[in-house]
This record gives C-alpha cells, sequence and structure tokens, in this order.
C-alpha cells in the first residue's frame, strides 16, 4: 500500500497562512510552557516530542519552559526543565510511600490508584501543575499540554490560562488492542482498571477549546472514539531531528541484521508478528539476525514466544541507549521494520527513513502519511506479509538503495522539526488572537 500524503501536508500548511494575523503577533517571541506528565524519551513517543518540538522552538527564538513529572525529559541546554515530583510509583513501587506523603492529596490519589492497578499519573500531574501555575505561570504566552487531558487541565482553562493541548492518538486504541490480546477475564479486569483513566480523558477532550494532533488518520480516530467533530482538532504533523537521524555511510551495514524499535509486550507495537516473520524466514537466511530497541518484560508474552519459536539466538534486544547510539544501530541494519497495529504518527518510520534505512512497515494507522511510496507497506497484523517484504529487500538491493535515499529525501522535505515548530507558532498565534 503506498499512500503519498503531500497533499494533505500542503493543505494543512496553508490553513495556518490563510489567517491574516497582527505583525507584532507574528514577530513577537514567545513564552511557552510544555507541560508532560511522564516525558523521558524512553517512555515512549510524548517524551521524544517533548524533546524535539521544545529544541526546534528555541531553535526559532521562542522561550520555552518544560513541567514534567516523572521519568523527566531530556532536553536541549537552552530550554528550562522545571520538574514536578511525583510518587513515581512504575518505578519505586509501592512500598516506597512513606507518612510524609500523605500530606498530599494528589500522593495519595496516585497511591490508592496504583494500589488497586490504576494509572493515576495523568491525573495527579494536572493537579500539581495547576497549584505551580496558579503560582508561576502567568507569565507565559501560551501552556501547552502534551494529552494529560485531566481535569486540571479543565481548570487552567476556566482560570484563564492560553491553553492548547497535543492529543497523540486515542488511548482507546491501545485498550481495545490489549483487550484483544488478553487471555482470560482475569487479564481483561487488570487492562480495564489500568485504563479507566480513558474515561477522565473523554470528558476533559470534549470541554477543551484548542486541540491540535499529528496526523490526518489520528484527527479522524480522535474524532471517532470521542464523538467530535474533525474540523474541531488542528494538524500539526510531528517531525524527525534530521541532524541527528543522519545516514552513516561509513558504518558497515551487517547484510542480515533488521532492526525494529517497539515496545516489546505492547499489544499496540505488533513485534509478535514480526517474530513470527523471523521464524519463517530463518530456514532460508540462516544468518537473519534482528535487533529490537526495547526490553521485554521477563516472563511476559514475548519471551514466551520467543521460547516457542525457538529464535532467542537471533534476537538481540538493547534498551536505555542514547540517540547516537541508536542511530550507529540504524547504519548498521540492513531494513528497519515497523510491524505496528497502529500508530498516531510512527516516528520509529521516521528516524529509520532518515537515517536512509530501507523500511517495512504496516499500513496502520498514520504510518502511510508518513512513510508515502519510500517504504513497503503491508497490511497489519500479517506475519506472512512482513515475511514476505522482508524477503524482497533482503533480495533486491537495487529497491533497498532507491528506497534509502528516498526515505531520507521525504522527512527532509516534510517532516523535519523546524517545519513542525514553524507550524505550531502559527496555531499558538492563531489560538492567541482568537
Amino acid at each position: 500500500m503506498h499512500n503519498d500524503s503531500s497533499l494533505a501536508l500542503k493543505s494543512t500548511a496553508s490553513v495556518a497562512e490563510v489567517v491574516e494575523l497582527p505583525l507584532a503577533v507574528q514577530l513577537k517571541p514567545l513564552k511557552i510552557c510544555l507541560l508532560g506528565y511522564r516525558s523521558h524519551p524512553f517512555s515512549g513517543g510524548q517524551g521524544i516530542y517533548i524533546k524535539y518540538l521544545s529544541k526546534a522552538l528555541v531553535d526559532a527564538g521562542h522561550e520555552v519552559d518544560v513541567i514534567s513529572g516523572q521519568p523527566y525529559p531530556e532536553v536541549d541546554p537552552r530550554v528550562r526543565l522545571i520538574k514536578l515530583s511525583s510518587l513515581n510509583l512504575y518505578e519505586n513501587g509501592l512500598f516506597s510511600l512513606r507518612p510524609r506523603h500523605l500530606s498530599s492529596m494528589s500522593n495519595v490519589i496516585e497511591w490508592m490508584s496504583k494500589l488497586t492497578g490504576g494509572f493515576a499519573e495523568p491525573q495527579t500531574f494536572g493537579r500539581r501543575v495547576v497549584k505551580y501555575l496558579k503560582q508561576h505561570g502567568r507569565d507565559y504566552d501560551i501552556i501547552h499540554d502534551n494529552q494529560c487531558l485531566s481535569f486540571g487541565m479543565l481548570k487552567l482553562q476556566k482560570l484563564g490560562f492560553p491553553l492548547v493541548t497535543t492529543v497523540h492518538h486515542p488511548v482507546t486504541q491501545d485498550l481495545d488492542l490489549a483487550l484483544n490480546a488478553a487471555t482470560g477475564l482475569r487479564q481483561r479486569a487488570l487492562i480495564q482498571r489500568w485504563h479507566s483513566f480513558v474515561y477522565m480523558q473523554r470528558y476533559v477532550i470534549q470541554r477543551l477549546k484548542h486541540l491540535v494532533t499529528v496526523s490526518e488518520g489520528s484527527r479522524g480516530d480522535i474524532a471517532k472514539a470521542f464523538d467530535l467533530q474533525p474540523s474541531s482538532i488542528d494538524l500539526v504533523y510531528c517531525g524527525i531531528d534530521t541532524e541527528e537521524f543522519i545516514p552513516r555511510p561509513d558504518i558497515t551495514r551487517l547484510p542480515m541484521r533488521i532492526m525494529a524499535t517497539a515496545s516489546a509486550d505492547q499489544p499496540l507495537k505488533g513485534l509478535r508478528y514480526l517474530l513470527e516473520a523471523v521464524h519463517q524466514l530463518a530456514p532460508r537466511y540462516p544468518e537473519l539476525e534482528l535487533l529490537v530497541v526495547g526490553k521485554p518484560k521477563a516472563g511476559g508474552d514475548t519471551e514466551k514466544l520467543i521460547e516457542r519459536l525457538n529464535i532467542a539466538d537471533r534476537l538481540t534486544f538493547v534498551s536505555g541507549i542514547s540517540t547516537e547510539e541508536l542511530v550507529q544501530h540504524y547504519a548498521r541494519a540492513t531494513i528497519a521494520v515497523v510491524p505496528s497495529l497502529y500508530e498516531g504518527f510512527g516516528l520509529p518510520a521516521g528516524e529509520a527513513m532518515s537515517c536512509g534505512v530501507p523500511l517495512v512497515s504496516t499500513s496502520a494507522g498514520a504510518l502511510p502519511e508518513v512513510v508515502g511510496d519510500a517504504g513497503i507497506q503491508v497490511e497489519p497484523g500479517n506475519a506472512d506479509a512482513l515475511a514476505a517484504a522482508i524477503d524482497e529487500l533482503l533480495t533486491n538491493e537495487a529497491l533497498r538503495d532507491s528506497l534509502g535515499q528516498a526515505g531520507r529525501e521525504r522527512i527532509e522535505q516534510k517532516f523535519c522539526w523546524h517545519l513542525a515548530a514553524e507550524q505550531m507558532v502559527k496555531f499558538y498565534q492563531r489560538v492567541l488572537v482568537s
């Protein structure tokens, strides 16, 4: 499947340009506050979004603060990081609670939710942010929430703060896929409980005034999931840091190395289908190996599947690596694979393309918008199709070379962070004069 999103990109940019803004608004550097309840890049795409959007906004001449809960983000030295500490129970555990923590209602909510299998970090981060911004936040031109979608965001809006919210994709997608992959009633109940914050998000998102998302696919899915009009959601594509994610011709590719960046135990990322594809290809390619940037849960479904397929000797998992190390891994890979069942944007696809690695991806979510004709796309959840696409690239060096070059060019022209920051600032400006 090959879909080119250039028309969508052009129309998105033109929306931001047709509104006549006062010259003072156009020229004024903005003081921007980005919010992230959990923002380390290794926590997922939201952390990557915070890291690179804040840097691109500073590059464009704006002043940026990031307010984040734990685990904290990596930010450019020019970006001020304001840390809002939490109990961080998913790293520290339930037994980290101390009597002094009980003086905070946010701490009590966080601990009780974790005790009963819930996930309260978005809600409690929102409470802490309201408290902080009421004291220190009146100097910001814009407050930009990165998918917290908590009751606190409605309070900020009610208090008159100029608030915009990025929604990457509806978490209902994660919930549905996790439930479909569940193996029993108990597991389904635990999944439902953990995702109970979705009900808060539904209530909040329907009452926020200024929403923006990262792809046309996400815009349609968000509107459908939360009973919104697509026209009420603006669109600014994510970017890829084309100065960090670069081809490395000085590094030799390993001829039988394929690579994927995927949260190993999240059904949404579709790693199981790639593992099954590797199992299919193994007899034909005895030297085939798969590098996965991610970490499987000990004794989890991914480890059990690897054991059942008997492919452990072909797999390497790496985690907690730097961006430079990630780029080096891409440089050594002959093929990158994105086997996701859903992507609100598809940062791993964009990063691989920016590094000039020939790409196989599914056609799930927004991936057709990002990949276009610069990669081979197959239907999601189909191990046979993944295996066939990987096989085609392994046997066709000319196609690998052309796709690698086309991928780099597509990211440079359509998905760099400088373009994303430019369009985001236009969105901010429209909000400020509305």
